[in-house]
């Protein structure tokens, strides 16, 4: 799942949403990370409707102006519960290895027992 595919099924999860809505939405959840633009939108949304994790809640004329609100589906809750699980154990994963990488001691296997220094990519000195 894509990271836009992922704020956009955060930001219904809660309640039905029109486009500009979800795109404010995105934008607070991911802090400013994800800023998504309107035509990135509708093809998030077309693919998401294309999978039937999000449906068409309904449509309101609002100021002269169509206004499309999406929702999640069974689906998309059951999807957006499971990608999220999968993102905190990568992240409980990573947290602990960086654990265990401070507390190995200088000259222990998987270092060089040069203060400073570990393997880098493909075995290098980094």
């Amino acid at each position: 799942m894509t990271q836009a595919a992922f704020f956009v099924l955060t930001a219904l999860a809660d309640q039905p949403r029109h486009g500009y809505g979800i795109l404010r939405e995105v934008e607070e959840l991911s802090e400013g990370a994800v800023q998504m633009r309107v035509g990135t939108l509708y093809g998030v949304l077309d693919r998401l409707t294309a999978d039937a994790l999000i449906v068409l809640d309904r449509e309101e004329v609002q100021q002269g102006r169509l206004r499309r609100y999406y929702r999640l589906t069974d689906e998309g809750t059951a999807a957006l519960t499971a990608e999220a699980e999968r993102l905190a154990a990568g992240a409980s994963a990573a947290k602990k290895r960086i654990a265990e990488g401070r507390r190995t001691p200088e000259g222990a296997p998987g270092t060089t027992g040069v203060p400073g220094t570990r393997p880098g990519l493909a075995g290098g000195l980094a």
